[in-house]
């Protein structure tokens, strides 16, 4: 169950993940991560 509150907005949203998915969505943040650390790295140059 995934509950996200911020005033005046509510979102409730039931996730079923199957290992496959949860696979992607590693791959995803771990991309994310990596890309935002190489825009800082080369931002600080």
């Amino acid at each position: 169950m995934l509950n996200v509150t911020t005033r005046p907005f509510a979102l409730s949203a039931k996730v079923e993940v199957t290992p496959g998915g949860l696979l992607a969505i590693a791959a995803l943040v771990t991309g994310i991560l990596l890309t935002s650390a190489v825009i800082v790295r080369v931002a600080k140059h």
